[in-house]
């Protein structure tokens, strides 16, 4: 099951690795044809988006590593490590495109626009769009924290080359020099966005935010005929690596034999309504004991 969910991650990256390349390289010698800072920074955007997918195709490779002597939970957190990676990436080209819009404010060029370039551009956010949802769908489906993440950094792109299109338009109808930009900045805007929706959800991997909440959890264990009340639930991880504990209350007369298949049928009905890959610790506690201490 994990092997085959590593390999389609891996596949569906190097199909976006193509694609990317292929519209950053259009746009950016299209963006230096006409002298659009807020073409080439888009350009230089899916340049990144590439980068990215080079930077996911490593990490899938060191999360994909069985459990060894050193990393007893895995390495799956190596997909979470990565998308701090293309935050990192991120960031810096944001900056960097906020520095050369600031340049072009102080030296202002004019864009050489034709319809071809327009034409190319609807063309490239066509693309786009597929890249985003196939990738989207495909993260979600391997419930991969890799292209979950690429997916949400390609995303970015769609309403970068909007932005363009539009300022394109808007400059071929007479709008000053100096909006291009300006354009050129709400990019490192959009870029700087997606880089802190990654951010938070890497963070929230790696600090145990809960996935899934406790309530549910909850819900699904007291659907048992032996369980008498659930507490202390706490869970951790990613949909696909989820780790839950909690304690179980059950009546002091069940053998050891009926508690260890207690646990065992819990940690099933949890894998079957969460993920398969859950897994489960419990800590099964006398019910008379706890009702005494009410008392």
């Amino acid at each position: 099951m994990e092997n085959s969910k590593f390999k389609t991650v891996r596949r569906v990256l190097w199909l976006i690795l193509f694609a990317n390349f292929g519209v950053a390289v259009a746009k950016v010698i299209f963006g230096i044809i006409i002298k659009s800072a807020s073409m080439t920074a888009d350009g230089f955007h899916s340049i990144t988006d590439g980068s990215s997918n080079i930077v996911g195709l490593i990490g899938i490779s060191m999360a994909s590593k069985p459990i060894d002597q050193d990393h007893n939970y895995g390495h799956k957190k190596f997909e979470t490590i990565t998308g701090l990676f293309i935050v990192a990436m991120l960031v810096f080209l944001g900056i960097k495109i906020i520095a050369g819009g600031m340049s072009r404010l102080i030296h202002p060029l004019t864009p050489q626009i034709s319809i071809s370039s327009l034409v190319v551009m609807v063309i490239k956010l066509a693309i786009n769009l597929f890249i985003t949802t196939y990738e989207r769908k495909k993260g979600e489906e391997c419930n991969s924290t890799i292209l979950i993440s690429d997916a949400m950094h390609t995303k970015s792109d769609i309403y970068v080359t909007i932005g363009v299109l539009i300022t394109l338009v808007a400059m071929k109808l007479g709008a000053p020099v100096w909006v291009d930009s300006l354009a050129s900045m709400i990019v490192a805007g959009f870029i700087l966005k997606a880089a802190y929706e990654i951010f938070d959800m890497a963070c929230g991997i790696l600090v145990d935010r809960a996935v899934v909440d406790n309530k549910e959890i909850e819900k699904i264990a007291v659907k048992h005929e032996l369980v008498k009340g659930v507490h202390k639930i706490r869970n951790r991880g990613t949909m696909d690596d989820l780790h839950i504990d909690m304690h179980i209350l059950a009546s002091c007369q069940l053998t050891l034999e009926q508690t260890h298949k207690l646990s065992h049928d819990i940690e099933k009905m949890l894998q079957e309504e969460l993920n398969p890959n859950a897994q489960v610790i419990t800590h099964i506690e006398p019910y008379e004991t706890e009702l005494g201490k009410e008392d």
